[in-house]
């Protein structure tokens, strides 16, 4: 399209922009907008980069603490670990491009969210991800799963980062829609972070990393719209990465960052040099000037239109000081970078863009900040769903059998064969990689260490998205506290619908009051994080999916606890209530329960029950803890026989208490609740502390045997739950491709 085209209605439709939207455009700038002015006002009022439906609820979640150093706004949120230290992390989305380009899509995900970690001045330690596919059997999901895991795996083990978490879902809702959020958590020096803001009149713009290509054009826009019959046309827009380079990158940033030339630093994400720019002078009160000729390409005769939106990765835009531009440049020659000086900051507070000695775009930054439009969308509640009680659900004719058809079902399978593919040890200092609560990582040469997790349930938010909000955020928070872990901060990924239809707003709305309730309650405040919305195609929307990415910390890393029954003779405890709760269960969804409210969450019980079963996984006292979820707790228990040592088995042989209705005592998931094996002489102890301080706690059994064994409904020996467990992912992936 010439940069002389007539701003026709249909070419603004084309960008995204609604009728009102451009009119807006003509008021702010008393003049029809040239067409690369349009192309920075279509992304930059794009949902993915203005939240123009989201903004005015997300400034109602908690986001301070003694513990925050930087809450939302910058690239990614930072708390305070001691000593010293910064804890830097983020969740961010990729879901269209994965979907699209499912290896490009997701290893660019995963490049993006670690720049906008190590933009900062961190170095990246750890990557989650947080992965939702269509049904197993869709024609497209062997081939969606094997992209993505590639593209995750391919990226982060290039960039010699551990992956060592994540979770996976199946769900038709997701056919036409995968979701791919992508978490960074990185280590920096609390007196050595570094912002975006610009400042410093005349400063220079520096453009360094990989060279500017036509990929990704328009990805921002893409990533604002819903999916139909021809979203395949839309592969153009996905990023190409190269994470070599981007390794490159890294180190080179880190070692300027340890001078101190650098004035403020932002990622080229979405949206590239258009948002990068803005953003910075918005964030600064200043203005940016920029001169295309000097912007490194690698593609012939580029336009102005074509370097402002491309989304070529591994680039990143510098504010330095006055002088200190060949210092900065023998850095990047180094590493094999390209460095150019592309501008300056000025003191107009616009955005201006020149190429080939002509003005392409000048820009108030506030029109494209500020300005932006803030919608309050009409939105209706959720109805609540009727409470499913446990007589109204069939008990199963034979619990072995159910009990194996759980654990070799999609939702509830091992997971190995996706994680066996990241290099989850790489630096060194992964203490816990994936399998457990959540993943351990040693602060570097430290007895500290990081407890990390991404996690929420969609089923309970579609019911319930109150209750799934909250849910989501606590069982994060469960996570961290089982493996010892005092939960600091998280961050989410709000997957969502069309926001314009009133009852998914209302879900949006929903989820975040209780994010919200939960925030508050665990002292547990969001620093940082994404909203993708949109997720739809054709019309039929994904479940309501906040993925939520908490951080804690462990004071000794020795002193934590993991899934794995250990010792013959062990006493297995059950804390927190149960009441039998089937609502929205996996056992009552295989049944076809699908209509009934998710389990309550009682945050009080969470917090209470919680703090106490930390305390003595950090006396030293407890080593062996799982938290109760998907499955409830027979489930639970399976999972902790089957993580025992190979060569020697551990099985469990537990009863029922009198009077339980068995299969919504073993299936039911009531929240707040954890399975704790320890010698008999700490059982007592923790049981007597329990009643002491208010907090449910029962003797089930024992740990020992080579089988699992529950009253007289299961008898099963652990290579028999294993074999179910670990089947479903390498059949799935050895199947012909559809």
């Amino acid at each position: 399209m010439p940069e002389t085209s007539a701003i026709t209605p249909q070419i603004v439709a084309e960008h995204g922009l609604s009728p009102d939207e451009y009119a807006k455009v003509l008021q702010l700038l008393n003049r029809e907008p040239t067409l690369t002015e349009l192309g920075i006002f279509s992304v930059m009022w794009s949902e993915h980069c203005s939240y123009k439906s989201t903004r005015f609820w997300l400034k109602q979640l908690p986001t301070t603490g003694p513990q925050v150093i930087h809450g939302p706004g910058e690239n990614a949120g930072v708390i305070d670990i001691g000593d010293g230290d910064a804890c830097i992390f983020k969740m961010e989305s990729h879901n269209h491009p994965s979907f699209i380009e499912p290896y490009q899509g997701a290893a660019t995900g995963v490049g993006g969210i670690m720049r906008d970690v190590f933009t900062m001045g961190a170095r990246p330690i750890a990557m989650l991800n947080a992965l939702r596919f269509g049904e197993a059997d869709h024609p497209k999901t062997k081939h969606l799963v094997a992209g993505v895991v590639a593209g995750i795996g391919g990226y982060g083990n290039c960039m010699g980062v551990p992956t060592v978490a994540g979770e996976v879902n199946f769900d038709a809702s997701y056919n036409g829609n995968i979701l791919v959020n992508a978490m960074c958590v990185g280590l920096a020096r609390a007196d050595n972070i570094f912002l975006s803001a610009a400042s410093g009149i005349g400063n220079p713009v520096v453009y360094v990393g990989s060279k500017t290509g036509r990929d990704g054009i328009h990805g921002a826009t893409m990533a604002s719209a819903e999916f139909d019959d021809d979203s395949e046309e839309k592969r153009p827009t996905v990023q190409v990465g190269d994470p070599f380079t981007e390794k490159l990158l890294l180190e080179a940033c880190l070692e300027l960052m340890s001078s101190d030339a650098i004035v403020s630093i932002q990622d080229m994400g979405a949206a590239g040099l258009t948002s990068s720019s803005a953003e910075m002078g918005s964030k600064g009160d200043a203005g940016i000037e920029l001169d295309l000729d000097h912007v490194p390409q690698r593609e012939e005769n580029m336009t102005a239109y074509e370097m402002m939106l491309s989304e070529s990765q591994e680039r990143m835009l510098m504010i330095l000081k006055p002088g200190r531009e060949a210092e900065a440049k023998a850095v990047f020659d180094k590493w094999e970078l390209d460095f150019a000086v592309i501008g300056r900051v000025t003191d107009t507070k616009r955005l201006v863009v020149k190429h080939k000695g002509q003005v392409m775009a000048d820009l108030p930054i506030t029109a494209l900040a500020d300005e932006a439009p803030l919608y309050q969308r009409p939105w209706t509640a959720t109805p609540k769903k009727p409470v499913l009680s446990a007589a109204e659900v069939p008990a199963p004719e034979d619990y072995n059998a159910t009990l194996i058809a759980m654990l070799g079902s999609p939702d509830m399978a091992s997971r190995r064969w996706i994680w066996q593919q990241y290099d989850s040890t790489v630096m060194n200092d992964t203490a816990q990689g994936p399998g457990g609560d959540a993943a351990v990582i040693r602060v570097h040469g430290k007895q500290k260490a990081l407890a990390v997790t991404t996690d929420g349930t969609p089923r309970y938010c579609l019911a319930d998205p109150v209750e799934g909000g909250k849910q989501a955020v606590a069982e994060t928070w469960r996570n961290i506290t089982a493996v010892g872990g005092t939960p600091l901060a998280y961050t989410d990924n709000m997957n969502f619908g069309n926001p314009q239809k009133p009852e998914i707003m209302g879900q949006f709305v929903g989820a975040i009051e209780g994010l919200k309730e939960a925030g508050i309650a665990l002292g547990y405040p969001v620093i940082g994080g994404n909203c993708s919305l949109y997720n739809e195609t054709n019309g039929q929307g994904i479940m309501p999916t906040p993925a939520i990415g908490g951080v804690g910390i462990l004071k000794d890393m020795e002193k934590r606890a993991t899934i794995a029954l250990k010792r013959w003779g062990d006493q297995i405890l059950l804390i927190g209530d149960t009441k039998g709760w089937l609502g929205q269960s996996i056992y009552a969804r295989d049944l076809g329960l699908t209509s009934h409210a998710p389990p309550p969450v009682d945050l009080a019980a969470e917090k209470r029950n919680g703090d106490f079963i930390r305390g003595f996984i950090e006396s030293g006292q407890v080593d062996t803890v799982h938290d109760l979820s998907d499955g409830g707790l027979l489930v639970a228990l399976a999972e902790m026989v089957m993580a025992s040592n190979q060569a020697d088995d551990v099985g469990a042989q537990i009863d029922l208490p009198d009077g339980a209705a068995a299969h919504a005592f073993l299936f039911g998931e009531d929240q707040a609740r954890y399975l704790v094996a320890a010698p008999q002489p700490v059982a007592e102890r923790l049981l007597a502390e329990a009643r002491a301080a208010g907090v449910p706690a029962i003797r089930l059994g024992v740990a020992g045997g080579r089988h699992l064994r529950v009253a007289d409904l299961v008898w099963l020996d652990v290579p028999s739950l294993r074999e179910a467990h670990e089947g479903f992912f390498p059949a799935l992936m050895a199947a012909p491709l559809n």
